[in-house]
């Protein structure tokens, strides 16, 4: 409080210079009146004559100032001491729908000049002119008139005038031309072989052997055309189709 009393004369004695004959008037109409007059209406009376607007008393800003202190430390007390919740991550919600992977209409061709080391991949179809070696997966067809080394799967196959060494895999059609040789086995729901094949031909549908054909090793299918000329060494099995032989005969 002695700095802030300090400063109220120094400005009282600085308001009495600049307006003597107000601080004069009102103190003479003061003793007039018989009012008493303290030094702090003296003070607020020159505040008001210089537009300045009276600011509240300093122990009461301090007073305020210790009241918000004890608020906050309150607050944080019971912060503090408030037990800790665990907060349950959501439930997930369902896994989404897998989207089917699409088949592109774009056609890539592995030219008679080019030779591929490595697998590859395509969402199209894939010509293949020249030589891969490695493995072939495409969502499209696959026509093969150079040269694998290596497995190949796709919705259709189609060899013609090529050499395969590997399983040849198709979700649709397996056709082999003639002056075709693969070596490994295959896989479809439908084949028509007329070339050569050493390996097993696996068929839920039908195969054809045309004449120029050359099979070597087991035939399973749900039901085997065979043409006059072709050449088979192996077992033939209609294991897939509606009538079970062996269920026939079982007694």
């Amino acid at each position: 409080m002695g700095f802030f009393q300090e400063l109220k004369e120094d400005l009282s004695q600085a308001v009495n210079e600049l307006v003597p004959d107000e601080t004069e008037a009102f103190e003479s109409a003061s003793r007039e009146t018989e009012i008493p007059v303290s030094e702090e209406d003296i003070f607020a009376a020159a505040e008001a004559s210089m537009g300045i607007e009276h600011s509240p008393d300093l122990e009461d800003m301090i007073a305020a100032s210790e009241e918000m202190d004890k608020t906050l430390e309150t607050l944080n007390a019971e912060i503090n001491s408030a037990p800790e919740r665990v907060i349950a991550p959501p439930e997930p919600d369902e896994e989404p729908a897998v989207e089917p992977e699409y088949v592109s209409d774009e056609v890539a061709t592995i030219t008679k000049m080019m030779t591929v080391n490595g697998d590859l991949n395509s969402r199209g179809s894939l010509d293949i002119i020249g030589a891969v070696n490695g493995n072939i997966r495409v969502k499209g067809k696959l026509n093969v008139t150079g040269s694998i080394v290596g497995n190949s799967e796709a919705a259709e196959i189609y060899a013609q005038d090529a050499t395969i060494a590997g399983d040849v895999t198709s979700t649709g059609s397996v056709k082999v031309g003639s002056n075709t040789v693969i070596r490994g086995n295959i896989y479809a729901t439908s084949a028509v072989i007329a070339g050569a094949v050493k390996g097993d031909i696996d068929v839920h549908g039908p195969v054809v052997l045309d004449s120029t054909a050359i099979v070597m090793g087991d035939i399973k299918s749900k039901a085997v055309q065979i043409n006059n000329g072709a050449a088979i060494e192996g077992r033939c099995s209609q294991c897939y189709a509606d009538v079970s032989p062996s269920n026939f005969f079982k007694d």
